[in-house]
């Protein structure tokens, strides 16, 4: 895996997706793309910061992990042929605002179950999850 080089002025570039099969080759891009997205968090507390995948059949998938836990995927409308995996792996029927959450735990098993659709990935900075917190509950705004 290639080493990540941040430069606060240039927008971050696409990569091609290597079609990962097995979980350890998923569980240690996971853990490369952490060690590349610290590289980047000046605020621990900063939020929009993630990974855009984008898709092979169109459309792209947003993913976000937040301090407590929680992976936040925000779906595109362009690619909602993918919401019956995201049902699947979130055991949920598919959410009228395309804002999907599971536990960080199901992460590997999500990115397994994509690794097959993905064309590429860029990291993101000021992604909007359409989302606002108030107290521990995430309230989730309509598109």
């Amino acid at each position: 895996m290639d080493e990540f080089i941040f430069d606060e002025n240039e927008p971050f570039q696409e990569r091609p997706w290597i079609k990962w099969e097995s979980t350890y080759e998923i569980e240690a891009w996971i853990d490369t793309y952490n060690r590349d997205m610290q590289k980047i968090i000046k605020d621990p507390r900063a939020s929009g910061y993630g990974i855009c995948f984008m898709l092979e059949e169109g459309g792209e998938i947003y993913l976000h992990t937040t301090p407590e836990g929680i992976v936040l995927i925000d779906v595109t409308p362009d690619a909602e042929w993918v919401s019956p995996l995201l049902a699947a792996v979130t055991q949920e029927e598919a959410s009228a605002s395309r804002i999907w959450t599971l536990p960080v735990e199901k992460l590997t098993q999500l990115i397994l179950g994509l690794s097959s659709l993905i064309k590429s990935t860029r990291m993101v900075r000021n992604h909007e999850f359409r989302f606002k917190k108030t107290g521990s509950k995430i309230l989730y705004r309509d598109r």
